[in-house]
């Protein structure tokens, strides 16, 4: 079983030295705040894509606002969790009310090793190895490593963006707490491990020795029926609730913007997060709004409110179950009545409409093209290095990156790594250039 005085730990990866040692007015959870926010990978998600092309006349959320939101919602579902809990174990409350902190920070992080392009990106990856020129390249690797690159996931990228020393980068990557890194990590098992048709896993091979080494620290067990795998570190269910939370409701709003759906469609999403009774109080208050929009945003705020404290409450219910890695379901499933139901109709009407609507099928078919054919041409540069060509296109690539590495397995992870750190335009325009569609101006 897990004990949160184990969970919550500031030990930082690469300055296991220097445990315990207090040198600034922040706590070392705010400090991986700090370091994220300032990162050049963070900022960098202000130019990928969330659901929506960017950017038009009209805004849309990209990676970098919605990560912003999720640290907001994550914080707030924190702080209810951190004070329920500290009632349950008051010997533990200064580890507790960390909690807070310590999610608002995985939060932020939650989506940085998400490549270009939408969820369509890890698509695009993981289907140029199972079904495009990549399966050239299987004999090259080891069937444990084939995995990582078929099933390509976000998360797992981002743990290797955070933890993984880079050429002539420090130890420990951003060096943050071991508990704000096994926060992010939502499927904490290898890429063989997936479940059955789908890209779900959360740390390469070369990474594995990594996330073990934090899993021992913190005293994390493994799933219950399921050996080959890690319980969840319990704060991942509450980066998984904000994220779920975010998304799901900024992207009817934003598709409200686009007219993808009506405002009066998503007006009536929003309300069904509510009773008969607060519906017309609600209803009231809108009335005396004459912007859309501004309805739209209270309403919205009004269900953020109700999901966060629904989770915060399911979170409590089934922290027993979640120390001995026994709940395999995220929060968002334990909703009570008219929330669940309400969120199903979201979900509904974002898989049949929103997600099918024209413009995000459009960039999502452009990234697949973008995202296959730099990795074609990046892939076969790495294993034939010497010519003249390739030579040109590795010099493109930035130092810290291994193309030249002795592992086959290496050498393409560092492509891998090379691709997914792309913002949307940077993959654009470097597509463009090597396609002779576009020349640099001198």
């Amino acid at each position: 079983m897990m004990n949160w005085t184990q969970l919550i730990t500031n030990k930082r990866l690469g300055l296991e030295h220097l445990h315990n040692k207090q040198s600034d007015i922040r706590s070392d959870f705010e400090r991986d705040y700090d370091r994220i926010i300032f990162s050049a990978p963070f900022r960098r998600l202000q130019n990928k894509t969330q659901v929506f092309p960017l950017p038009g006349s009209i805004f849309v959320h990209n990676r970098l606002t919605h990560s912003l939101e999720v640290s907001t919602v994550g914080r707030s579902l924190g702080s209810r969790v951190a004070q329920k809990l500290a009632e349950r174990y008051p010997d533990c409350a200064n580890h507790l009310n960390q909690i807070p902190s310590i999610v608002q920070a995985a939060c932020l992080a939650h989506d940085m090793g998400n490549p270009p392009f939408g969820h369509s990106g890890e698509q695009a990856i993981g289907t140029f190895f199972s079904e495009g020129e990549g399966r050239d390249f299987q004999h090259f690797v080891t069937p444990d490593q084939w995995e990582d690159f078929t099933h390509f996931e976000g998360n797992a990228n981002a743990f290797r963006l955070l933890a993984h020393q880079y050429l002539g980068r420090r130890e420990g990557g951003f060096v943050l707490t071991y508990s704000t890194l096994a926060s992010i990590v939502k499927y904490p098992y290898e890429a063989k491990y997936s479940p059955a048709g789908k890209q779900k896993f959360g740390f390469f091979q070369q990474d594995k020795p990594l996330y073990e080494r934090i899993a021992a620290e913190l005293g994390i067990c493994k799933q219950v029926g399921d050996e080959r795998k890690y319980a969840r570190h319990p704060l991942v269910y509450l980066v998984e609730a904000a994220d779920d939370i975010c998304y799901e409701l900024m992207d009817l709003e934003d598709a409200s913007k686009l007219h993808i759906i009506s405002t009066d469609t998503a007006l009536q999403l929003f309300l069904g997060f509510f009773s008969e009774e607060r519906r017309e109080h609600l209803r009231v208050h809108c009335d005396r709004l004459e912007d859309p929009n501004e309805k739209l945003a209270y309403l919205r705020s009004c269900a953020i409110g109700a999901l966060v404290d629904a989770c915060a409450e399911a979170f409590i219910a089934c922290e027993p179950q979640i120390m001995v890695g026994e709940l395999q379901q995220p929060l968002i499933r334990q909703l009570p009545e008219p929330l669940g139901c309400a969120y199903a109709a979201c979900a509904d009407i974002s898989v049949k409409q929103i997600y099918r609507a024209r413009m995000v099928l459009d960039i999502e078919l452009s990234g697949y093209r973008v995202i296959s054919e730099l990795l074609r041409c990046y892939i076969h540069a790495a294993f034939s290095p010497t010519t003249a060509y390739s030579h040109q296109l590795l010099n493109r690539v930035p130092s810290q990156y291994d193309v030249r590495a002795e592992r086959p397995y290496d050498r393409i992870l560092a492509v891998l790594d090379f691709i997914s750190g792309m913002t949307d335009v940077y993959a654009l325009d470097l597509y463009r250039m090597i396609q002779g569609i576009e020349i640099p101006k001198l």
